[in-house]
């Protein structure tokens, strides 16, 4: 028998020292990768939301995925590993969007998807001839994507292993958004019978697809959620608000078994939603009637509010609490507009001098990072911490999911307490504000 190599592959966290949680689901794309790596390499996967990081474990070659607000830490495990003599890889959307940053800090660089790369630079890796940056010039074909490495997970680190994507890319093209640069803004569908092959496999009835867009293509979500019925599972996903006007696919889903869709509203000023390129399917005046079309369905959603676009006032936390609260939203996820590197929106505030910081660790979002048109950097980042108070209050939480939606209440509850542990521990430096 040949030599066997040990790769560790790692997602960190920029919370360290306090592993040992749970977390909702586990990294998937490390999952992926280590099903593409051969046998002769012993792999370990490490969450560092859920586990501590162990560098007395001998390695050869250490992959870390890192997205903008754990890039300072993925460095600082990068440069640790390194002077331990392991080779380190850098991959993930933020590397992508500054390969030159990142290859200060590792021995290489994958640009974009790994799936096509990953073989070649195990080969260079063995052959001592590891190149600086590994870049596919086409995107990876979804036909017989390798199913991830569950037995790689700590499960009871996790509420659910059942994590299937389905899909690749958006055809939307958001002005802040850093998905459309990393995965493209091409819509790449991995064949029905497989998704089904990986879903009968797990065999759980919650099943989350991580898809950025589960109906980015309405023909071939209709043929996805027919063929997912005779399974009779539930599961949640991300959609874009457009599922509404199409009663046929939205009669589909909720048949297939969702009961849950993450959303992204982003605003209920059209102006904004105009500026970032997303007037055409997101329509403020609306918004109502849509969520109400869901609803119907039995389907719950979680809703994604921005704060800080140009065309917003002091007035625009209260209106928008009050507007998911009157809309009965099974929960709301809000974010303080940040420009990620590689989009539209930090080339459009670079040039306008408004980028005021340069720590990756605080791209968050829910830290403001910009000079904000219409209020103080303060009145945004007090205005954030009260909206997420004031949605997740008991009696907020009562009143949307008790008096409001109820439907599939083992679910949503756990999620708003959740989310209320976080509401909670966010400084508030003024007292209800917006009101």
């Amino acid at each position: 028998m040949g030599e066997v190599y040990k790769l560790q592959l790692i997602a960190p966290s920029s919370v360290t020292g306090q592993g040992l949680r749970r977390s909702l689901f586990p990294p998937l794309s490390l999952g992926i990768l280590a099903s593409l790596t051969p046998r002769d390499w012993e792999v370990k996967i490490i969450d560092e939301s859920v586990e501590p990081v162990d560098f007395s474990e001998p390695v050869n070659l250490v992959g870390i995925t890192s997205i903008t607000a754990v890039a300072p830490r993925a460095y600082a495990l990068a440069r640790r590993f390194r002077e331990l003599g392991a080779k380190v890889v850098l991959g993930g959307i933020h590397p992508s969007a500054v390969p030159e940053e990142a290859a200060r800090h590792a021995d290489a660089v994958v640009i974009g998807e790994a799936e096509n790369v990953w073989p070649g630079l195990l080969d260079d890796f063995k052959k001592g001839r590891l190149r600086r940056y590994y870049s596919s010039k086409e995107r990876p074909n979804l036909d017989n994507l390798p199913v991830p490495r569950r037995d790689l997970y700590n499960a009871r680190k996790y509420l659910t292993l059942s994590t299937v994507q389905t899909s690749r890319g958006c055809p939307y093209g958001c002005s802040f958004c850093s998905v459309t640069r990393f995965f493209g803004r091409t819509y790449r569908m991995r064949p029905v019978t497989d998704v089904l092959r990986e879903v009968e496999e797990l065999g759980e009835r919650l099943v989350l697809f991580v898809d950025d867009n589960i109906i980015g293509n309405p023909q071939r979500a209709k043929e996805l959620f027919r063929a997912l019925i005779p399974s009779r599972i539930k599961w949640l996903g991300q959609s874009s608000l457009n599922i509404a006007s199409q009663p046929e696919l939205l009669s589909l889903a909720a048949r297939s078994g969702c009961i849950g869709l993450f959303i992204g509203f982003e605003s209920l000023v059209s102006g904004n939603l105009r500026k970032i390129g997303k007037a055409m399917i997101n329509k403020a005046d609306k918004f109502l009637e849509m969520i109400m079309r869901i609803h119907d369905h039995g389907i719950g959603i979680e809703g994604a509010f921005i704060f800080g676009f140009d065309d917003d006032d002091l007035d625009v936390f209260k209106r928008t609490v009050e507007f998911a609260q009157k809309a009965k939203l099974a929960a709301a996820q809000f974010g303080i507009l940040t420009p990620f590197p590689g989009t539209a929106l930090r080339e459009k505030l670079l040039g306008e001098g408004r980028v005021i910081e340069s720590d990756w660790a605080k791209y968050t979002i829910s830290n403001v990072v910009f000079e904000p048109l219409q209020m103080s950097r303060e009145a945004l980042q007090n205005g954030f911490n009260w909206a997420y108070r004031e949605f997740y209050s008991y009696r907020s939480i009562a009143s949307r999911l008790l008096l409001g939606f109820r439907k599939n209440l083992s679910i949503f509850f756990p999620i708003n307490l959740s989310f209320r542990r976080i509401a909670y521990g966010l400084p508030l430096r003024t007292r209800q504000q917006g009101r």
